[in-house]
């Protein structure tokens, strides 16, 4: 049974993952902007999912009838490609396939994997966490987890999830009245969805990947300074970090229920 969770989690995600590229793209706006509607060369999008990729239109192909027409645009990629997102979404649905089995609140954890995967991209792309992601993000995950436990064999707990949701989210809020420069608002959005999946594991598994969150930033951190890509006040997308620290507590939890 663990078997077939895993590689159905996988092919979910590999699936997943080849519709993101385009979302991805479309996305990642500064602040105010509205969302892109055409790739680079100003070739309408059609639509939010699939891959990053402007195809010849039908009827395009051959030679135009008039000479002086202008010549029909030829294929052409932007934005992510789309093979190391899928596979990146694959091997993150996989894990979490086999380390929270065949229990309800699986559904739940790969479901949402590729929704933090787009948020990942566009936080790396333009270090921003839209709320049209973050907060429905959370909202989902906190009601799918409801839904689980109310399920046999349910391995958590909603009431510690949500707790841990609004913890982790006050903890980031009072980082970013701190600092604000280190700090943004969608960080503490995304905080929320983490913080609810961490906690249906306990406070121990809350505590690691909370913390795991910030360590693995911090190294980042380290690394750039050190190599001379950054100075100390620079900043980068911290979210990516925050997704890492609450991947590796999901799992340890998984596996250890």
């Amino acid at each position: 049974m663990g078997v077939i969770v895993i590689v159905l989690a996988a092919a979910y995600g590999v699936a997943a993952g080849l519709l993101l590229p385009r979302a991805a793209w479309r996305l990642s706006v500064e602040p105010g902007e509205p969302w892109r509607d055409r790739c680079p060369d100003g070739h309408v999008l059609p639509g939010w999912l699939g891959p990053a990729r402007c195809r010849v239109p039908a009827g395009a192909v051959g030679s135009a009838p008039d000479p002086a027409a202008p010549a029909p645009p030829a294929p052409h990629a932007y934005g992510r490609r789309a093979a190391p997102v899928a596979l990146l979404t694959g091997a993150l649905c996989a894990g979490l396939g086999a380390a929270v089995g065949a229990r309800p609140e699986a559904p739940v954890y790969v479901g949402l994997a590729p929704a933090l995967v787009l948020l990942v991209l566009v936080d790396r792309a333009v270090h921003r966490l839209p709320d049209v992601l973050t907060l429905p993000l959370a909202a989902a995950c906190a009601a799918g987890l409801g839904s689980a436990a109310l399920l046999p064999r349910a391995a958590g707990d909603w009431r510690l999830a949500l707790m841990g949701g609004g913890l982790l989210a006050a903890g980031y809020l009072v980082l970013y009245a701190i600092n604000p420069a280190g700090m943004g608002l969608g960080d503490v959005k995304l905080a929320l969805s983490l913080g609810v999946a961490l906690g249906w594991y306990g406070w121990g598994v809350w505590a690691v990947g909370a913390f795991l969150g910030f360590l693995y930033g911090a190294l980042y951190g380290l690394f750039l300074v050190l190599h001379g890509s950054a100075t100390r006040a620079q900043g980068f997308a911290f979210g990516p970090f925050m997704a890492a620290g609450a991947l590796t507590g999901v799992l340890l939890g998984g596996f250890g229920a």
